[in-house]
């Protein structure tokens, strides 16, 4: 049985105990969320993974993807970067690669790490049509289901599945005269090149029932993909995205009424006047389904610095409910991350994610820390508080370390070295009240 239908029979897993430590929570109430569909746990029986819970209530988690192109295969560098997304505080990972040995790739980083491994099967499908077939447009549909099935089985702890993507949608696209931007999901404009050119629904949709069995046999999370999301501001929240949140939101239902645990894919770019409007109409359609927003990216005109632009939007998307956020590079747009652009997006990313948490779950204990060791110059302390601590300590060092109670930024001005020892009694008394 599934996380989802064990909670609903009452039973307190392992993963939802470890789920409700972590998060100081009460175990009975992340169960009957899990229940409800709520909260996701990945937990592929497959694979011994980290536990972790997604949805309401819950800290935000962050998403790191690594994969390789058609363009550069490199092995190695796919094992790093899964290694750094994780040593930085990736909660989960996905693997995104569609060139070189994609199976070879996928086992080598799930040995890697420790973390729940997300994939896109529809990657790999279309990669050995062309390989075998000469055009991903050739690719039998049973290819499909074979490829998800076999992910399964080597642990893959949840998969964005493209079944949003109908007849329906794609007429709709059509109809609407394309976009600013074209369909930038790579599965997406895939997945609607086959359908065309074969005059055929989309399998993933027309047998959603057997998606979901596959998935659910190995307690896979169900993500329902969004390939019809924005890839400009100018797109965002169009007919077809909309149409495709409402055919997800549907099928995240149908797919937890049959036992498979399911969450919701969100926009990639948009104004961030728009955002709270997009969780509201996820959360209300989907029954509170997890929400796992890809960003979202904020502006089209900051190429090099999309990790700042994703950084914005994934605050005010946590701060609205959003429980899940896909980091974003400064190589977004650009080119193959490298181990050093995961680095920057993992932490830009969990910055993000806690900014938005200071106002949904209304964490600010660490603020509180952060700043008292601040005033009281204690900078063992403010390291441990720090989301990166190694950063902070590099800048620190470089730039000299003044003495134990400065910085080289005002040294003998010092504002709160010139206070010290005036007020602190009086702010101790006021934190009592």
């Amino acid at each position: 049985m599934t996380q989802l239908e064990r909670a609903e029979k009452g039973e307190y897993t392992e993963e939802i105990r470890s789920v409700a430590a972590e998060e100081g929570i009460d175990p009975e109430a992340l169960r009957r969320r899990v229940a409800a569909g709520k909260i996701v746990i990945p937990a592929n029986k497959n694979r011994a993974q980290k536990v972790v819970g997604i949805g309401k209530g819950l800290r935000t988690k962050v998403n790191a993807s690594i994969g390789t192109s058609t363009e550069i295969v490199d092995l190695a560098m796919e094992v790093e970067k899964a290694g750094i997304a994780e040593k930085y505080g990736a909660d989960t990972l996905m693997d995104l690669s569609v060139g070189g040995d994609i199976a070879g790739i996928r086992k080598a980083v799930m040995a890697e790490i420790s973390l729940p491994v997300g994939t896109v099967p529809l990657y790999e499908a279309f990669a050995l049509a062309i390989e075998k077939y000469g055009a991903a447009v050739n690719m039998p549909a049973e290819l499909l289901f074979e490829i998800t099935e076999r992910q399964c089985e080597e642990g893959v702890g949840f998969m964005a599945i493209h079944c949003g993507i109908n007849r329906r949608t794609v007429e709709m696209l059509r109809r609407q005269h394309y976009r600013y931007g074209g369909l930038v999901s790579k599965g997406g404009s895939y997945m609607v090149a086959w359908m065309e050119h074969n005059n055929r629904e989309n399998p993933l949709y027309e047998h959603f029932d057997r998606v979901v069995n596959i998935l659910k046999k190995h307690d896979t999370v169900l993500s329902l993909g969004n390939g019809f999301r924005a890839g400009a501001i100018h797109d965002a929240c169009d007919r077809v995205q909309i149409q495709e949140l409402l055919i997800n939101c549907e099928l995240a239902e149908i797919g937890r009424e049959m036992g498979c645990q399911t969450m919701v894919e969100g926009p990639g770019h948009i104004p961030i006047n728009e955002i709270e409007a997009n969780i509201i109409m996820q959360k209300k359609m989907s029954g509170e389904s997890p929400f796992y927003m890809l960003g979202p990216i904020t502006t089209d005109i900051a190429p090099g610095y999309d990790h700042i632009t994703a950084a914005i939007g994934a605050a005010i998307s946590s701060s609205y409910g959003a429980d899940f956020i896909c980091y974003v590079t400064p190589s977004e747009h650009l080119g193959l991350p490298f181990p050093e652009d995961v680095r920057e997006g993992v932490i830009a990313s969990k910055i993000a994610a806690h900014v938005g948490d200071m106002i949904k779950l209304n964490k600010t204990d660490a603020d509180k820390g952060m700043a008292k060791a601040r005033r009281d110059m204690q900078w063992s302390r403010q390291f441990a508080y720090a989301i990166d601590p190694e950063r902070a300590l590099e800048i620190k060092t470089r730039r000299g370390n003044g003495d134990e109670h400065s910085c080289t930024m005002c040294g003998k001005f010092c504002a709160n070295n010139m206070l010290r020892g005036m007020f602190e009694k009086d702010m101790e008394g006021s934190d009592k009240k």
